[in-house]
């Protein structure tokens, strides 16, 4: 396929070239072949003529960009290539030319081709996931017990660990992997059921046909013709669309970690990587760029083809040819996003001590609630919620920490003092302590990930998803 000089700039040469024009024509041609080669086998017509059309199935003997024009005439690009081949079938055996194609019709051989295509797409993720999820489990296991600042509405919260982060980030990726290949062993079907989906031309053949023609190209035999059901093809794209927009939270979480002010991740540099053109001193995060690049563009392209599933009748007019001109940049943009994070979590700069240095800015505020919780326990709960709002305020406008402002209370008052321990509440002040509970819940989280990791690693895709 044609792709501009910017969407080429968010995606990959592997991936444009599964989608490549002259790589779905191949594929068709593949189609093509598959059918003649079972034809013969049924006796449907002689060994021979299926030779002499397997012989010209080679994309590089026809004039790609010509037949992609003809196939906008047409409204079919099977129309003019199957023309083309024709021709150059009857060059060798003109009864064989007579049964080029026979029994099938134009949606076959170009979804068929897609399926094709996307089973290489889907190929390329799972081993985009691969790498990136053993870069992430890599990265959580070395940082489970990092302190690091926990944010919700853009504002600090309370105290985490940075490999509880990771986790959380390397856990929707697992799933994705898992059911891209669910999806797959479903969705990637042969498409054969001729004119209106029921195989009338091969007759008693059809079922036999469809059979060898599934088995030769490594696809599940569909239970019908899928035309115009296309439930279990779009739920693949739209789980392509829900791996993208993951990425894309990490490529956020990324982006706003290394911001100058908070210093706590850097992508890596060098070599031209993340410069500026007007600033020397900046280093810009582009894998996350990229990423987040891709999960804006998705949902227009995943809404699409939503719309399009109201296909008419056995035929889809206009619906069908738009869900075929989006998919492709579905996995564009996927395979663009997973390798640019690979890029990045291959060399991600962390910087534990900065960390810690945004979690002590804080003045120690972000551990309010836990000291309030302890304090609940001696002097109970409304007391110890209007203590801390009260020194929490204090602390604010002195500009001092939270814990001395509170251990000056806790001596001040005689009542305090023989409630509260002071070592204990100094304790809850400290951030790796605070981190605890996170790393708990990440060593158990990680655990389970490992598993299902490992467990993916040991079934290559390219088996789950042939015949």
């Amino acid at each position: 396929m044609s792709v501009s000089i910017f969407d080429s700039f968010l995606t990959t040469p592997d991936m444009i070239a599964v989608f490549d024009d002259a790589a779905i024509v191949q594929a068709m041609l593949r189609f093509e072949q598959a059918l003649a080669e079972a034809q013969a086998r049924q006796g449907m017509l002689p060994a021979q003529s299926a030779r002499a059309i397997a012989g010209v199935c080679n994309a590089q003997l026809y004039d790609i960009p010509a037949i992609v024009s003809a196939g906008r005439r047409a409204g079919s690009l099977a129309i003019p290539l199957v023309r083309e081949l024709t021709r150059t079938v009857a060059l060798y055996d003109a009864e064989a030319a007579a049964r080029v194609h026979w029994g099938s019709t134009s949606q076959d051989v170009i979804d068929t081709a897609m399926v094709l295509a996307t089973r290489d797409a889907l190929q390329l993720l799972d081993d985009g996931l691969h790498d990136l999820t053993g870069h992430l489990l890599q990265l959580a296991d070395r940082h489970v017990a990092t302190p690091v600042l926990a944010r919700t509405l853009m504002q600090p919260a309370q105290v985490s660990s940075f490999g509880f982060k990771v986790a959380g980030w390397l856990a929707p990726l697992v799933r994705a992997r898992a059911r891209l290949r669910e999806c797959a062993a479903r969705a990637l079907q042969l498409q054969l059921g001729g004119a209106v989906g029921t195989l009338s031309v091969m007759g008693e053949h059809g079922t036999a046909v469809a059979a060898l023609v599934a088995a030769d190209l490594g696809l599940k035999v569909a239970d019908a013709a899928w035309h115009t059901q296309r439930d279990e093809w779009v739920r693949l794209g739209l789980e392509v669309a829900v791996l993208t927009g993951s990425l894309g939270k990490i490529a956020t979480d990324i982006s706003l970690m290394a911001q100058g002010e908070i210093a706590e991740l850097a992508e890596p540099s060098g070599n031209g990587r993340g410069g500026s053109s007007a600033m020397p001193h900046k280093r810009n995060p582009v894998s996350a760029m990229i990423a987040l690049a891709a999960a804006t563009r998705t949902p227009q392209h995943a809404a699409a083809l939503l719309a399009s599933m109201g296909q008419q009748h056995e035929r889809g007019l206009g619906n069908w040819q738009a869900e075929l001109a989006e998919w492709p940049t579905l996995f564009l943009s996927a395979h663009g996003a997973v390798q640019a994070l690979n890029d990045a979590f291959a060399g991600l700069h962390v910087d534990p001590a900065r960390m810690l240095r945004n979690i002590d800015a804080l003045q120690g505020l972000v551990f309010a609630e836990a000291a309030s919780a302890s304090l609940a326990a001696s002097i109970g709960r409304p007391a110890a919620h209007s203590l801390l709002e009260a020194m929490s305020a204090e602390a604010l406008a002195s500009g001092r920490n939270l814990a001395e402002v509170l251990a000056d209370a806790v001596r001040a008052d005689e009542q305090l003092r023989k409630q509260v321990d002071p070592d204990a509440l100094a304790s809850l002040f400290d951030p790796a302590a605070a981190a605890l509970p996170a790393q708990r819940l990440a060593q158990h989280q990680l655990q389970s990930l490992r598993e299902q990791i490992a467990a993916l690693n040991s079934t290559p895709f390219h088996h789950r998803t042939s015949a």
